[in-house]
């Protein structure tokens, strides 16, 4: 059994009101331009200005969806060309801060080293942007030596030493440096020495030795990430005489042949998110793929997974990485699960973040925060997994969404139980958002969420059933509801409307404004900070009980729902009512 093909609104390109991306469908092009593609040219639309917004990548798959003529490669580089790269690296204060403090050590203790800031900082800074990732590659000693002589340094200042924490190398993770670690300025810089691999011809795993910069350079994953910033002389070094060209021209390249390269560190592939024809086929190799499964600690994954997921690119990652058929190695799955994940799982998932990312945007939710955000999206990245469980080791049925988190990714746990929570409040907001605008079926809602409660009138039993279910998802319910629009009232992922994307994504975000909307004229926003008129004691007090339990809970669940029904209500009316309830009833003991 198969999905039907899901709906892509893909989030790779700005979206100028002369282009519309329609809905559907070519037999078998790649992912993440999994429709045609109508481009309307008008006199405010520079279609050459449009595409050098695109990588080298993007481009060609736009021409050949769109059947525009792919120019030479001359052409199209001069058309890519435009990445404006600076000149020169211009420090902030708190980066001359750091490589300072370097250079005084280095010059206190005579150090004969050059000090060097390594890989994607270079990268970023060239491109003008700021980045707090800073790796020191040192040339003639290890990053632990070298964090003993900074301390050493402060201590003989005056100043406080710091904490030094080491991460292991680990060769059968493809992990192969000892790396030390040390908190600066309040940033966290690694230090490492400059390496040279050797390898045997049965062993993936490299002997390592110290090595010369350009060394260096060239076991790096792309020549993009290959340069290096000199502390000493203040300049930038591309040693494999390719970063800053490729950097210019937008080309992801590796140093050395790809699957070599990929088979050295198979994390690689996860970090190059953009990929050349070349790439593509080394990725897609089987060996890399089990290299993938059995050299990378999942820590590994998880971590870079997460860097995807925080990034303002999220949709194009999981989108490659289910284009190269590396979904489930990554996200892999327990090997029982039910229901079983069908055809095209993988597809789908991609299709309702890209959807999620797209409707966020549209409708600028400045209170969602940056981490709300990273977990909204791996909620709507797992949406059609919500229903499928395992069994854990205790013979329990949980949620595979805890595995991914556990195990797969070695996420935060708390990760996992936001995610499933987003999952539990959208069943429950697809039934409540129907009846936000009408006090219809309120008493079959109640029992498809098999929570009966208090008697009070319809319009007080809507803001009830609201006022809970936002005091479960918390600051979280607006993602939530985002994620029960996707599926309301029609899914965005498999539907087939000839809507356009713009026409489509409007009425849903017109929809979660309505149901925003409702809920703030009902008083609800921070409910969850509501505090309880009456308190645990109160309750005994008034049914004469000794001590707590079953019953003073369902009576604080009860006095809950009471309160929501009557927001003006006093604690004095809300004791008065539980003393006439308890009238009704024998007395508990």
């Amino acid at each position: 059994m198969k999905f039907p093909k899901p709906r892509l609104f893909t989030s790779s390109f700005p979206t100028p009101k002369s282009l519309l991306f329609c809905s559907n469908t070519l037999s078998s092009p790649p992912l993440a331009f999994r429709r045609s593609i109508t481009i309307i040219t008008n006199s405010n639309f520079n279609c050459c200005q449009f595409l050098r917004t695109c990588n080298q990548y993007f481009y060609r798959r736009l021409c050949m969806v769109a059947g525009v003529k792919l120019p030479a490669m001359a052409t199209m580089g001069s058309l890519l060309s435009s990445v404006h790269v600076n000149d020169r690296i211009i420090l902030t204060d708190k980066e001359n801060q750091i490589f300072d403090l370097l250079l005084q050590v280095c010059r206190h203790f005579n150090l004969n080293t050059e000090l060097r800031v390594a890989g994607g900082w270079v990268r970023d800074k060239l491109l003008g942007k700021e980045c707090y990732d800073i790796d020191i590659a040192l040339e003639n000693m290890v990053g632990k030596e070298f964090c003993d002589k900074v301390n050493e340094y402060l201590s003989a200042t005056g100043e406080e030493t710091k904490g030094i924490g080491l991460i292991h190398s680990n060769p059968d993770q493809s992990k192969h440096l000892k790396t030390a670690r040390m908190h600066l300025f309040d940033m966290w810089i690694d230090f490492v020495n400059l390496r040279s691999e050797e390898y045997t011809n049965n062993s993936r795993i490299p002997t390592m030795e110290f090595g010369t910069a350009q060394q260096d350079a060239y076991r790096r994953d792309l020549t993009i990430n290959s340069m290096f910033y000199n502390i000493n002389s203040s300049s930038v070094e591309d040693l494999t005489g390719r970063g800053i060209a490729d950097l210019k021209s937008g080309k992801i390249v590796t140093p050395f042949a790809p699957k070599e390269t990929f088979l050295d560190d198979p994390l690689r592939v996860l970090r190059a998110i953009r990929f050349d024809e070349e790439l593509k086929v080394a990725v897609m190799d089987d060996e890399v793929k089990a290299a993938i499964i059995g050299k990378i600690s999942r820590e590994r994954v998880g971590h870079e997974i997460d860097l995807m997921i925080s990034g303002n690119r999220p949709v194009d990652a999981m989108s490659y990485i289910s284009e190269l058929q590396l979904f489930w190695s990554v996200f892999s799955l327990p090997s029982e699960i039910e229901p079983p994940t069908l055809d095209g799982c993988e597809r789908l998932c991609v299709a309702y973040m890209d959807a999620s990312w797209r409707l966020l945007q549209l409708i600028g939710c400045s209170s969602i925060t940056i981490d709300q955000l990273r977990l909204s999206l791996y909620a709507a990245l797992l949406l059609p997994l919500r229903n499928t469980v395992y069994q854990d080791k205790k013979g329990k049925q949980v949620p595979v969404a805890r595995y991914i988190f556990g195990t797969s990714l070695k996420l935060k746990s708390s990760d996992a139980e936001t995610v499933i929570s987003l999952h539990l409040a959208v069943e429950k907001f697809l039934s409540l958002i129907p009846l936000i605008q009408s006090d219809k079926n309120l008493q079959i809602l109640e029992v498809e969420w098999k929570q009966e409660i208090i008697d009070v009138p319809i319009m007080a039993k809507l803001r009830v059933l609201a006022g809970l279910l936002l005091r479960e998802i918390k600051e979280f319910w607006r993602s939530a509801l985002v994620l029960s629009i996707l599926l309301y009232p029609t899914d965005i992922g498999l539907s087939g409307n000839s809507f356009s994307v713009v026409a489509e994504l409007t009425y849903r975000r017109e929809l979660f404004n309505r149901v925003e909307n409702a809920i703030m004229e009902l008083g609800l926003e921070k409910v969850w900070e509501l505090k309880p008129l009456v308190n645990g004691k109160d309750i005994m007090s008034i049914l004469q009980l000794k001590s707590g339990g079953p019953v003073v809970k369902e009576w604080q669940q009860k006095l809950l729902e009471w309160q929501l029904a009557h927001p003006s209500g006093s604690s004095e009316e809300c004791i008065d009512w539980m003393e006439q309830s308890q009238s009704k009833h024998p007395k508990m003991e």
